[in-house]
């Protein structure tokens, strides 16, 4: 357990003194920050509108917090008052945290993708008794509110909003009464806020977070990436997402830093971001570092020259360090040379913080890192751990197969995993026996008696795609809502930038054929009236003549994750779109090969084809080779 003692960097640091003696809540560590003479005044969020001072969101986080304490009943103490959140990234947002962390509240962070029945769900699950929404989301609560516990008179807009709709205009901060924070008992493991996971059956499952688990992410992160008062962090991941409050403003707010914000993710927009707003460090998971890279190529051209004098040699380029999951090897690389970073850290490890991984410059090529406890281990289906693996001359894993399994954590503790919020069931399901079970597949590489760890994707039931996990079972429930479908599984296959691609297999009924416009529409059309989030969107088809099944008579996916979309294996029929694609198409033999093309220039073959060498060179290396 983390302890005030453990978060100081430097004797130099005035954090050091202020927090020397201040409790571990984000309560204490905030009224801390926000009275200190050298930090209190200091920007800590901004947006290209907006700066807020650690002082500025101390006073909105004490006016709010007596509101919704009166609003939740949290203010007697017989019981913890639940709000829940849906909006984008805002500094009203952070503010809506840290209200909760002054009031002792627990904050439900709802994720913006979710719709109808599965909305529903969740809001009624929390028990939340004030729901603070933005505007563009209204539409969506409103379709649902007569299956909502929350009494519309408790529903409020977080901006933009009119007389009662309008949370701001409940709460007078011309009352000095309502700038002293209300008396409560806060300790560091007083729950704090509700991030969604997702569960392999039923609704996402919601991952308990305490204040102390906050403020540990926050030490963490900006030791590991050496982050002072001088830096700025940049949140364009959602913060209803562990990766943007966990690696984004956790790691500022201890810090004394400051964070800019953008309400999503632009790929166009990043390089403006990081140039005006004096960005020194980014939080990424997924895809993104792709796409920016690809939208630095249409605004500057292939011409590196170009690119160095008006990117990474540009005095306003102060970025140095980034931090996330999901970027290829060959991404990495570019973004280290094109933006001048010190260092580009993939980091492996989960909302539950059961476990991390961090990869430095110098660790072997395509790892997440050194493998540091030895409670982390590659477990089989049978619970055995796994052989390591065995490579050839050539780099080919040769025991591939065996090699890879479950990463888990065997140990009579679990890290920071505090459970799941009102589901015991899936708390005993992921921690059970003395292990922790994450749902990942990797498997360990042991290079100059080191142990290092390499992410091989998600196990049947999740599927991981643009940096988040949802429910195979889900995807497949909506799909065969298609007239035609008459049993439908998803699985995640190989993707050549990060994560996965989502891939379905159909059975149709007897008579019916695929028609790849139709099939297109209607998933346009789960996604914008149904309850299809856009990423269950599946960017493969196939359709098969008949299920393998198990004994107990579920849908065996091995075997099609294993054949993914490849071609030859059977006769079954691939259609697959692309990004920006109306309309599936049939995928040929030279697509595949296109595809395949793409996966050896991110060094991901590998994946592809599992016995194919990959590299193994060290960043370092690399660096060398390009220059």
């Amino acid at each position: 357990m983390w302890n005030s003692s453990q978060m100081v960097t430097t004797e130099d640091d005035p954090i050091q003194s202020m927090l020397e003696n201040v409790p571990l809540t984000v309560r204490h560590q905030l009224d801390a920050r926000a009275s200190h003479p050298q930090i209190g005044d200091s920007v800590f969020l901004k947006t290209r509108d907006d700066e807020w001072s650690y002082r500025r969101l101390r006073d909105t986080a004490s006016a709010t917090a007596h509101f919704l304490l009166n609003r939740t009943g949290g203010a007697d103490g017989s019981q913890q008052g639940r709000v829940a959140i849906l909006a984008d990234n805002r500094p009203e947002f952070v503010a809506v945290f840290a209200a909760c962390g002054v009031a002792g509240l627990n904050l439900f962070g709802i994720n913006t993708g979710l719709r109808g029945e599965t909305l529903a769900g969740v809001l009624n699950q929390s028990g939340a008794k004030v729901l603070i929404v933005d505007a563009e989301y209204l539409p969506r609560v409103d379709q649902v509110i007569d299956d909502l516990t929350i009494d519309r008179a408790d529903v409020f807009l977080l901006i933009d909003g009119s007389g009662d709709d309008d949370l701001w205009s409940h709460i007078d901060m011309s009352k000095p009464e309502l700038l002293q924070f209300p008396e409560v008992d806060v300790q560091p493991d007083t729950p704090l806020m509700v991030i969604y996971s997702s569960g392999t059956t039923g609704l996402p499952k919601g991952i308990n977070n305490d204040h102390l688990k906050f403020l540990s992410a926050g030490l963490f992160i900006a030791s590991q990436v050496e982050l002072g008062r001088d830096g700025v962090g940049y949140a364009c991941m959602p913060l209803f997402h562990s990766n943007s409050m966990f690696m984004a403003v956790m790691p500022a707010f201890y810090s004394g830093a400051g964070l800019a914000m953008r309400e999503r993710f632009s790929a166009s927009g990043f390089v403006d971001d990081v140039l005006d707003m004096g960005v020194t460090y980014w939080n990424y998971v997924g895809e993104p570092a792709h796409y920016i890279l690809e939208s630095v190529i249409e605004t500057y051209g292939d011409d590196l020259d170009v690119v160095r004098r008006e990117l990474t040699d540009n005095p306003r380029n102060q970025l140095r360090v980034t931090m996330g999951n999901g970027a290829s090897p060959p991404d990495i690389d570019r973004m280290i040379d094109w933006f001048g970073l010190d260092d580009m850290h993939e980091f492996y490890g989960s909302t539950e913080a059961a476990m991390s991984v961090v990869r430095k410059r110098s660790d072997p090529r395509g790892s997440v890192g050194e493998v540091k406890d030895p409670a982390v281990r590659i477990l089989d289906a049978h619970g055995e751990e796994c052989p390591v693996a065995e490579l050839d001359d050539e780099g080919r894993i040769l025991n591939y197969d065996q090699a890879v399994g479950e990463i888990c954590r065997v140990s009579p503790e679990a890290g920071l995993f505090q459970g799941y919020f009102d589901n015991e069931d899936a708390t005993n399901s992921k921690f059970r026996d003395g292990i922790y079970r994450s749902g990942d597949l990797g498997h360990i590489l042991i290079e100059d008696d080191l142990r290092y760890l390499y992410f091989d994707g998600r196990t049947d039931d999740w599927i991981r795609k643009d940096g988040e996990n949802f429910s195979a079972f889900q995807v497949g429930l909506e799909i065969a809502k298609h007239p035609d479908v008459a049993l439908a599984a998803a699985y995640g296959v190989p993707c050549p930038v990060s994560d996965e691609w989502l891939m379905t297999a159909v059975l149709l009924n007897e008579g019916a054929e695929l028609d790849p416009q139709e099939f297109f529409d209607f998933c346009e059309g789960q996604c914008v009236d149904g309850a299809m989030d856009r990423k269950w969107f599946p960017d493969f088809v196939r359709v098969v003549d008949d299920f393998t099944f198990t004994e107990t008579k579920k849908i065996l996916v091995r075997d099609l994750k294993r054949a993914h979309y490849s071609l030859g294996a059977s006769d079954d029929s691939v259609f697959w779109r692309q990004r920006g694609d109306t309309v599936y198409r049939l995928l040929e033999q030279a697509d595949y090969q296109q595809l395949r093309t793409q996966f050896e220039a991110a060094e991901r073959l590998g994946i592809l084809e599992p016995h194919v060498p990959t590299k193994r060179a060290s960043h370092s290396e690399q660096s060398t080779e390009n220059s």
